[in-house]
């Protein structure tokens, strides 16, 4: 199909094939959206891995918030609302950092990375793809979470419009900052099948040290604390602990208040950290391609 264009003098003349629309090449945003439904797809196609990675939150918040049943006195909350609190950051903290570590692992393993850096996709599309996958996991797991603190441990939640204001962007940082690091992460296993130990180690770790299942945090040894500090799940737990908790709660905090303005300093700190360590460590080749 050609068409006609008119020159000065009336005359016309071809201006070669039209090309349909659907033969065009898509644009940058409809290739992340698609590749964004490619993840979603394989991920809810595992259902052993959809079942571990939703259920295992709640099954540790109902083993432990039955252990640690019992009023805090300093902080006149059940310890079990600061459990219940504190493992939203847990869940958030397992579907980034853990989830997408062995799942770039494994697409770097299979050839997937290799395949797709060899199509004519620009490589924002597969990060992208990630970047879906991680919010909807992400909200579904604080969901749930919260849906089991709330209806078996009576967490309150918040009437002030500000606290949902806080819990958005503890949320936002939190899966930023440990969405980059679980990408960076994925880079040191040398395989799938040493992924989940090596990923899962520190973050099994950092859940103890950060007062995910240690509750009240000052119960820990200081130099346990300090090195929970230094790591942002013990800042979400804290940041999600003020926006469900009283005031009354902060005494439970090793600093007796919630820092909201550190909470903010660290995630932002470990966003900026994680985005230079995955530019720097990032493999698209597995160690066997050279």
């Amino acid at each position: 199909m050609t068409t006609a264009t008119t020159g000065p003098a009336g005359s016309t003349a071809a201006a070669g094939p039209t090309r349909p629309a659907r033969d065009r090449e898509p644009s940058v945003l409809r290739l992340c959206l698609a590749r964004g439904g490619v993840e979603l797809r394989q991920f809810f196609r595992e259902r052993t891995a959809v079942v571990f990675t939703f259920a295992l939150p709640v099954v540790l918040l109902a083993l432990l918030g039955s252990i640690f049943d019992r009023q805090l006195a300093a902080a006149g909350v059940p310890a079990s609302q600061l459990l219940a609190a504190g493992m939203i950051a847990a869940g958030i903290g397992s579907t980034c950092f853990v989830n997408l570590a062995v799942s770039i692992t494994s697409d770097r393993e299979d050839g997937t990375l290799k395949r797709l850096r060899g199509v004519p996709m620009p490589p924002v599309a597969y990060f992208a793809g990630k970047i879906v996958l991680v919010l909807v996991t992400a909200v579904t797991e604080a969901a749930i979470v919260l849906t089991v603190g709330v209806l078996g441990y009576d967490l309150p939640l918040p009437t002030d419009p500000g606290r949902w204001a806080a819990f958005a962007w503890i949320f936002v940082l939190g899966v930023t900052g440990c969405a980059l690091l679980g990408t960076a992460m994925s880079s040191v296993p040398r395989s799938v099948r040493g992924a989940a130990p090596i990923v899962n180690l520190p973050f099994l770790v950092l859940q103890f040290v950060s007062g995910i299942f240690i509750v009240p945090l000052t119960t820990l040894p200081t130099a346990l604390q300090q090195v929970g500090a230094v790591f942002p799940l013990k800042w979400m737990a804290q940041g999600f602990r003020s926006v469900f908790l009283p005031d009354s709660a902060a005494a439970a905090e090793p600093t007796g208040a919630w820092e909201h303005g550190r909470v903010a300093l660290v995630l932002a700190a470990w966003c900026l950290g994680g985005l230079v360590l995955c530019l720097t460590t990032f493999r698209w080749k597995g160690r066997r391609d050279g």
